[in-house]
């Protein structure tokens, strides 16, 4: 009983010393304490467009928006509906650029949305993905697509 009281003891002692210096910290000058980073902005909502794509900005751009006739530069992953990877500019180790009017319409629509320095989630149904005729070997017929997608400029 007497080992239990000593250990109870140290432990209250142990408190008090603890509550002291948080009552003193508690005390100093904000100036001397480290400002906390700031939290990263939340994700927006999804939006739907017209053809019925959908767009989740991740990380808002700062950057122009491209328009359709642009050519663009990007890093994106490309994932089909259980998960899969199908295609990724990041495993290759370069970004890719192409023309924004010569790819899928959910691309040519999806980037025209997003802001150089953006990053977008691109949810596209099949019609306007690769439709019935998916892509032999690595896209299914009639697939819906996902793709993360990294808008880092516009023009060649």
């Amino acid at each position: 009983m007497k080992t239990l009281a000593l250990f109870v003891g140290s432990i209250v002692g142990s408190l008090s010393l603890a509550c002291a210096a948080g009552s003193a910290m508690a005390a100093a000058p904000a100036a001397s304490a480290p400002a906390a980073p700031a939290a990263p902005a939340a994700p927006a909502a999804p939006q739907t467009l017209p053809s019925g794509m959908t767009i989740q900005h991740l990380v808002k751009g700062t950057g122009a928006s491209p328009k359709a006739t642009d050519t663009v530069q990007v890093h994106y992953r490309g994932t089909l509906a259980d998960g899969t990877e199908f295609d990724s500019s990041y495993k290759r180790g370069q970004p890719i650029s192409f023309p924004l009017n010569r790819v899928i319409p959910c691309w040519t629509e999806g980037v025209q949305a997003m802001q150089v320095g953006g990053k977008a989630k691109l949810t596209c149904p099949a019609s306007t993905a690769y439709g019935a005729r998916g892509v032999p070997g690595t896209i299914p017929p009639n697939a819906a697509l996902t793709f993360e997608v990294v808008l880092l400029g516009i023009g060649s």
